[in-house]
């Protein structure tokens, strides 16, 4: 063999083995993750082939199931709650998951290796593989209530309720939304002209505004600045603050007024004087006694400025930055400046204070099934952390009962218990400015919990976009949710 042949035969043969080596290492070690690309046409193609596990409510209530498409001979997604569960499902489509259906997708799709055992069951028996079914924490009547208000709202929105003893998500809704079902074609062409005209929509239904979007928390934050108050043990509910009509910041000219310039009682009040006026001067004036650093902790408990919370699926940061110029500090204490929150934190807020100080995990997954009934997980209900003490906790319990039940309250008229009905509500509102200069376009945003007067069981966090006043856009939606959730419990 002469040496051009000899180089030749040993390149094939490096070219050969390094084929062999390649084959092995994907076979070993890449299949799990090829088999589930979107890419993949077997793997694909065969999960249109069973049926995938169906999504419930806790109220047993159907929101996506999988039946034979007859044209395609394949199974076809199918959501009947269509944009009132949209931001909860996500949806399923030819190529992508979101929402619950991508978080719980080895569940529903039955590849999760806890299912093994019940798919080789049903092949034994001859039964056809079936995802397992996902049962929420979603209630249908809260749900259905969140959605209706903030599409009668008629403005971009977002309502979260939780109940604060488990941490468990009643209601996540979202306007405008989409349905889902416009996304589970097995029609490829119609899929992407559905997709597109989605995805250029300027109202942007796509977009959860429960949990995938900030806003400025705006006075409801002094939630958060009164406990960072209470947590130093320098101060109560009954502790008399300043509260000028104007408020001189160090280093500029304009000082921080409250809202439409008014007064705050006599320019020295008790704090839950000051709460229930919802005064920035007196709250801006404290923030800076307080200080940045001591905010931003308190805001830390509370579950801001943590890029890891998922429900399962990820949610948005709601953010709180170190400040150290005291005229931000003061800004942001009455939460403006760069603070900003989700729907889901603002219910996080009351939810903390309604359960004695403590904040559970939110969670949207109550426990998977399998198809054989048999319960493969059930969601723990875990804290999160500890923002306050019980006896702290119930200083701002006082003070949230005092906007929505006392005369003076900013709340009195819409979430009080002439307006719900005589659910007692403890709330705060907040009235956000968004940078567009023009009061009636500031974001309205409350955060209460209820009933105040005995055992909580519900916390909502409501953002209506634009709404303007949180008392007049956003507590009447969230005392609809409530009402709606407690008469379900008959009560």
């Amino acid at each position: 063999m002469n040496r051009a042949l000899r180089r030749v035969s040993l390149i094939c043969l490096v070219l050969f083995v390094a084929l062999l080596i390649n084959v092995n290492w994907v076979q070993g070690f890449e299949a799990s993750s090829l088999a589930t690309k979107p890419g993949n046409g077997r793997t694909f193609s065969a999960s249109l082939q069973f049926q995938r596990g169906s999504i419930v409510t806790a109220d047993q209530k159907v929101v996506a199931y999988s039946k034979t498409n007859k044209n395609f001979g394949e199974y076809q997604r199918h959501y009947p709650g269509g944009p009132v569960y949209a931001p909860v499902t996500g949806f399923d489509t030819l190529f992508s998951q979101t929402g619950i259906e991508q978080a719980e997708n080895k569940d529903l799709s039955g590849t999760d290796p806890a299912l093994d055992v019940h798919n080789l069951l049903d092949l034994i028996s001859g039964k056809p593989k079936k995802g397992a079914t996902v049962e929420l924490t979603i209630n249908s009547a809260a749900q259905q209530a969140a959605y209706n208000e903030l599409k009668a709202s008629g403005k971009q929105g977002g309502v979260v309720a939780i109940n604060p003893q488990t941490g468990a998500i009643l209601a996540l809704a979202s306007y405008p939304s989409f349905d889902p079902n416009l996304l589970a074609t097995l029609d490829g062409n119609k899929l992407q002209k559905n997709d597109n005209r989605l995805l250029n929509d300027p109202n942007q239904p796509l977009l959860s505004r429960a949990t995938a979007v900030t806003f400025p928390p705006g006075s409801s934050f002094k939630i958060v600045t009164g406990s960072t108050a209470f947590s130093t043990g320098k101060y109560n509910q009954n502790t008399v603050v300043p509260a000028p009509t104007q408020l001189k910041l160090p280093g500029v000219s304009q000082p921080l007024i409250n809202f439409d310039g008014e007064a705050c009682g006599t320019g020295r009040v008790p704090l839950i004087e000051a709460f229930t006026l919802s005064c920035n001067t007196a709250f801006g004036d404290l923030g800076m006694k307080l200080g940045g650093q001591k905010l931003r902790a308190q805001a830390n408990q509370f579950g801001m400025n943590n890029p890891n919370l998922t429900i399962p699926f990820p949610v948005a940061e709601s953010n709180f930055p170190l400040y150290t110029d005291p005229a931000k500090v003061a800004g942001a204490a009455i939460g403006q400046e760069s603070d900003t929150v989700t729907p889901l934190q603002e219910a996080m807020f009351a939810a903390a204070i309604a359960n004695n100080g403590t904040l559970m995990k939110p969670f949207l997954v109550n426990k998977v099934t399998a198809p054989d009934l048999t319960a493969v997980s059930t969601t723990a209900q875990t804290a999160l952390s500890h923002p306050l003490t019980p006896t702290q906790a119930a200083e701002v319990k006082q003070m949230m009962l005092s906007v929505t039940q006392s005369t003076s309250g900013t709340a009195h008229a819409t979430a009080g218990t002439q307006a719900t009905g005589g659910i007692v509500i403890a709330g705060k509102t907040g009235t956000a400015q968004n940078g567009i200069n023009n009061s009636g376009l500031d974001d309205a945003v409350f955060t209460c919990f209820a009933p105040a007067n005995s055992t909580p069981e519900i916390a909502v966090g409501v953002i209506v976009k634009g709404g303007g006043q949180g008392a007049d856009a956003s507590a009447p939606i969230a005392v609809k949710v409530i009402q709606a959730y407690l008469a379900s419990l008959g009560k």
